[in-house]
């Protein structure tokens, strides 16, 4: 699923330069990667319910996990459906915020929040590590609007499993069943929901409303927030190779040795340690078990190049990761607000704007918002100036306004 200058695609594509080592990856099970025991909340031994979307158990979160504007912060346990298999139905772990005081008729407006790339360890899920500043900044922001806020960790992050990083189906998945599993257990949230998410959380976003239609037809959706989405197409594929600096410091190379790891769930003889270089190996087997803030701390540290740490191509083996990185429609049912800094190296404009043209080539109604001077992180904040508005009025009806014949002239 998903540089030189850095982008959150290009470091995806460095596998292209792959280097052997061959201490490496057979020691790997690919199907248990950054698994570890956080706590026994997280462990569920009993038979699993034969539906998805059931709340296992819930407890209270911990100082460090909790909002400030939430006068309900819990931790949740539910079943949904592995999104690898389709079929498999397992433990995914999250959090339910809900604002303080009594919620209004029919409930808080309930918005699922799906986070961006935060690495595959178990210990990296948000439920346990807590999020980082500007998300909770973000999220604090939706409560003090009066909205409940659904936070799926997604699929084998403090769960049993290798978390299928950048792959779409599973964090959709992962999504619609948190939203199910908290309307059906009674907490006081609306029917209605909003999606929204950044960066690999924008793309799960996206990718909720586009598998909603066939696997969740009766979740009342009304719209979709993403800032930084990323949308992997040949096409944008090629020209980000393009755009690679192979003998600068890459400080991306963090996502590089992610991405490797749902190719080794798409193909388990996969085998990193035939494509990263000796030099780069330690800091790619560190990924099990290291969060994603740490290691890109690394990574900037240790100065590599891309063509330093990747020697082979493996750009065959990548397609099947591409594919499971996309969406499976992109003429959506639902109205969506997309948010993009002119100066976001992590998933580039020009790649958010074929997104853009894409959904509303496929008729999809798009409210795209560009804000030039902002960075990939700046836009989620700044755009809540626009986003709000949008996201209310998709609440309230009728649906938002949509701007793809302006797209369209530029």
């Amino acid at each position: 699923m998903r540089r030189l200058t850095s982008s959150l695609i290009l470091a995806t594509l460095s596998f292209s330069h792959g280097i052997g080592s061959a201490e490496l990856a057979d020691s790997y099970d690919p199907f248990t990667l950054g698994d570890s025991e956080l706590s026994r909340f997280y462990v569920f031994d009993d038979p699993m319910p034969d539906s998805a979307g059931v709340l296992l158990r819930q407890e209270s979160l911990g100082e460090s996990q909790s909002l400030d504007k939430a006068g309900v912060n819990l931790r949740i346990l539910y079943s949904a459906t592995d999104g690898l298999t389709g079929t498999k139905i397992v433990p995914v772990s999250g959090a339910l915020y809900l604002p303080p005081g009594d919620a209004p008729q029919g409930g808080w407006p309930l918005m699922a929040w799906t986070h961006g790339t935060v690495g595959i360890a178990d210990s990296c899920a948000p439920s346990w590590d807590g999020r980082q500043t500007q998300d909770e900044t973000y999220l604090n922001r939706f409560l003090s609007e009066g909205y409940a806020v659904v936070a799926s960790d997604y699929q084998g992050l403090g769960t049993k499993g290798t978390h299928p990083y950048l792959a779409t189906r599973p964090a959709a998945y992962s999504n619609l069943d948190a939203i199910t599993a908290v309307q059906r257990a009674g907490f006081p949230v609306s029917q209605k929901v909003g999606l929204f998410g950044q960066s690999q959380g924008a793309g799960a976003a996206i990718a909720t409303a586009a598998y909603a239609h066939a696997y969740a037809p009766e979740i009342a959706i009304v719209g979709v927030i993403a800032t930084g989405p990323p949308y992997f197409t040949p096409r944008a594929i090629a020209a980000l190779e393009r755009m690679r600096e192979p003998d600068k410091p890459d400080p991306f190379l963090g996502y590089s040795f992610l991405a490797m790891t749902l190719v080794q769930l798409e193909q388990p003889e996969f085998r990193m340690h035939n494509y990263v270089s000796h030099k780069a190996l330690p800091l790619a087997e560190r990924v099990a078990n290291t969060c994603y803030k740490d290691i890109k701390a690394q990574v900037r540290d240790a100065q590599l190049t891309y063509n330093q740490a990747f020697k082979a191509s493996p750009s065959e083996a990548l397609v099947a990761a591409f594919s499971a990185m996309g969406y499976p429609r992109l003429d959506l049912s639902v109205p969506i607000f997309i948010g993009t800094g002119g100066k976001d190296r992590d998933t580039p404009p020009r790649m958010q704007t074929a997104l853009v043209m894409g959904l509303c080539q496929a008729g999809s109604r798009v409210q795209a918002h560009y804000y030039p001077e902002l960075n990939h992180r700046q836009v989620v904040l700044a755009s809540t100036v626009d986003s709000i508005p949008f996201l209310q009025t998709a609440f309230t009806g009728p649906p938002p306004e949509g701007n793809c014949a302006a797209q369209a002239n530029h």
